[in-house]
């Protein structure tokens, strides 16, 4: 009997084994528990670094006028003190007091960024992601409408700030060339309760993730990111009556777009209007979905690519000089490549989050090939949260021998976003 007893729990173990540890082994490779680098493991060549332009979170590309934009907190002291994403509500007060802002960045010819001056907005402004549209009412490259997330502090009936946040999301104007940026409206709703990123399909119809179930430490927002299944997460589609409104709530209808996720986080544009990139963070998955055609306003997910690091904010790179026989055009997906330290480093200015950004092409077979275009110990650029690609011209770069780019990364909590020239 006992050595039945013994033959069962051995059966037991071997099962639970068999079933847990495919997902343990890859829950440790994604959060990088056994990834270590020694001294000096930072980026090699040539390096640019962007100045002013700290703890921006997300970057995009605007090709028609090519330009970066970005939006960045400022203030190196706020990300550490007031960051909702991170479930850092530890000073609401300065949170309330604390105004980010939308920089954008020449990426061809001064590598400088520019400070938009707000016209028509004083309030806080925590930043998070964003996105940028063209104004299809101005000729192309003239103007654009970027949208925003803003984490401000929840204000109670007192006055007093916080404890949480009631985040919402923000609507600007920008002309292209000038120095300012209009603000439009605000937009809150309750489906909107840990905003994430942006994707913005037109003006009035829009995408915003919610990247935790649970918005508080504790037992139960630690399972959610470490436990894959638990997909508790979701996109929500957002419809606007109208781009100018004197409340928040004014004219926003609201419904889940999605299924659920796990750690639903970025959001990005793909190949065509109706491509939406998702990423699952913490489980290290590029979503590749397509906003359906029949105004559901659903999102179907065609492809999940699973990654060797957790996933932040995507982007897609379209090959500007691509030919039937060589086309570059890829995803990338930024993140952290230690995210095992992030619950200890948070909430410190001094600490160190190393970084990977892979980019993704589909290969035949219904495959996909990934590589790492940029990874560093932390020292050149503490996390990492999105990147995007600009290319070089071919004929005016073939002194440097094959096709290249400059990738820009960027992170929440990054001193500066750098520039890198790497091999497509």
């Amino acid at each position: 009997m006992r050595l039945l007893s013994f033959s069962l729990l051995g059966a037991l173990l071997a099962y639970v084994f068999y079933t847990a540890g495919p997902f343990v082994q890859r829950t440790l490779r994604v959060l990088g528990a056994f990834r270590s680098y020694p001294d000096g493991a930072s980026i090699k060549g040539e390096v640019v670094l962007i100045a002013d332009t700290i703890h921006c979170e997300d970057v995009h590309y605007h090709g028609p006028s090519e330009t970066l934009f970005t939006a960045c907190e400022d203030n190196a002291e706020t990300r550490f003190k007031w960051f909702p994403p991170l479930a850092n509500f530890d000073d609401p007060e300065l949170g309330s007091r604390s105004q980010g802002s939308i920089h954008v960045v020449d990426p061809k010819v001064t590598m400088k960024s520019q400070r938009l001056t707000f016209e028509n907005f004083d309030g806080p402004f925590i930043t998070h992601g964003i996105d940028v549209i063209s104004d299809d009412e101005r000729r192309a490259g003239e103007a654009v409408y970027v949208f925003a997330v803003n984490h401000v502090p929840e204000v109670q009936a007192s006055g007093q700030k916080g404890p949480h946040a009631r985040s919402r999301l923000e609507v600007f104007h920008h002309v292209i060339g000038s120095s300012s940026i209009k603000h439009l409206r605000s937009i809150w709703h309750p489906l909107i309760r840990t905003p994430n990123d942006i994707f913005v399909q037109n003006p009035t119809s829009i995408y915003v993730t919610n990247d935790h179930h649970y918005r508080f430490h504790g037992m139960m927002r630690t399972l959610e990111d470490m436990y894959f299944p638990a997909r508790w997460t979701e996109v929500v589609h957002i419809q606007l009556d109208s781009l100018v409104a004197a409340e928040p709530t004014s004219g926003v209808e609201a419904k889940i777009a999605s299924p659920k996720l796990h750690n639903s986080n970025g959001l990005g544009h793909g190949r065509s209007k109706d491509e939406v990139l998702i990423s699952s963070c913490v489980s290290g998955i590029l979503h590749i979905g397509r906003v359906e055609a029949d105004g559901s306003g659903n999102i179907t997910i065609i492809h999940s690519v699973e990654l060797d690091h957790i996933a932040d904010n995507p982007s897609y790179f379209s090959d500007p000089y691509a030919t039937p026989d060589d086309d570059r055009s890829g995803y990338l997906e930024a993140g952290l490549s230690r995210a095992i330290d992030l619950a200890s480093t948070h909430r410190d200015p001094n600490g160190n989050d190393p970084v990977m950004v892979t980019y993704v092409k589909p290969v035949a077979g219904g495959l996909w090939e990934k590589r790492i275009l940029l990874e560093d110990d932390g020292t050149t650029i503490r996390s990492a949260s999105a990147a995007v690609l600009v290319a070089l011209d071919p004929a005016q770069d073939a002194q440097a021998g094959g096709r290249k780019a400059w990738l820009f990364t960027t992170g929440f909590m990054s001193k500066s976003m750098i520039a890198v020239k790497v091999d497509l």
